[in-house]
């Protein structure tokens, strides 16, 4: 299924064989409800990824040690979001049957949830981690029950109750909230509380979807719906390093989008996150 890619993200060039990890783009920002453009943050992310170092100061990890593929984007349907949905499960299914790590990257948030359809097939015992502004727990948008703004309603139609853990969120409408309350996990504003649900999922399957404008916006503006009092970009590495002990067995990171920041800054900060992401769930092979 797999053509060659000619670009590759920085140093994750392993042949698809060999590798423990299978990175993917998923180009797809059709239901955005605010400023679209984040069908363009995996082509972007790989082509700035060569201005960051295969080496990390922050785990003394290199990239150049590690066995991911790239397999570059999904060619996806932008007038049908359930054929979109439908591609990326197929695609993520065949990355599990190979005994191999998903990582997605988007795309609006809604492709977390053609990933989360795959995965659960998989490991129907799956909980999920969700970083994020918002709560994303609506039961309709406009009348559609999908979009970015239902994502983790759908992903609950899937788990059920108790096993989604919500973290940084800060935006939502009160019908969210008062929903969420008796049938997920949510921690507003940080990540107070992350080291009790990570002692709690340990020997669990978990699925993890970060949407980065958990972040503050000073910190990472180039997202389609910013939203002040986000976390800091060193509060997202410690929470990310901290969610990487767990058993991932798959994951995605959402919501950059190049066009709303022309400066390049936000994603840089993007390109910092995975490239720490995927060496911490690297590291147990390479320490």
């Amino acid at each position: 299924m797999w053509n060659k890619n000619i670009e590759t993200f920085l140093g994750c060039d392993a042949a698809y064989e060999e590798a423990r990890i299978v990175l993917f783009g998923a180009p797809f920002d059709s239901t955005t409800s605010y400023r679209p453009g984040t069908r363009f943050a995996s082509k972007t992310m790989r082509a700035e990824s060569y201005g960051l170092e295969t080496y990390s100061p922050y785990q003394d990890l290199d990239l150049e040690d590690c066995k991911i593929f790239d397999g570059g984007d999904l060619e996806l349907c932008f007038g049908d979001t359930s054929l979109a949905l439908k591609d990326i499960t197929k695609c993520t299914k065949e990355i599990l049957k190979d005994g191999k790590l998903p990582l997605m990257i988007g795309g609006e948030h809604l492709v977390t949830l053609g990933a989360v359809q795959a995965v659960f097939e998989k490991y129907p015992d799956l909980h999920v981690i969700h970083f994020d502004a918002h709560a994303d727990l609506r039961e309709e948008y406009l009348g559609a029950t999908l979009s970015h703004a239902t994502v983790l309603h759908r992903v609950w139609d899937l788990v059920g109750d108790g096993r989604i853990f919500q973290f940084g969120i800060r935006s939502g409408e009160r019908a969210e909230f008062a929903w969420g309350k008796d049938h997920v996990t949510t921690r507003k504003f940080d990540f107070e509380g992350l080291e009790e649900v990570i002692e709690k999922l340990k020997g669990k399957p978990v699925y993890f979807t970060l949407d980065l404008d958990v972040l503050d916006p000073s910190v990472f503006p180039g997202t389609g719906t910013p939203e002040a009092g986000g976390v800091s970009f060193l509060q997202l590495l410690e929470a990310v390093m901290k969610v990487g002990e767990l058993n991932i067995v798959g994951c995605d990171i959402n919501e950059l989008s190049p066009p709303l920041d022309t400066s390049g800054a936000s994603t840089a900060v993007a390109l910092k996150v995975l490239r720490e992401l995927l060496l911490k769930l690297e590291e147990k092979y390479i320490r």
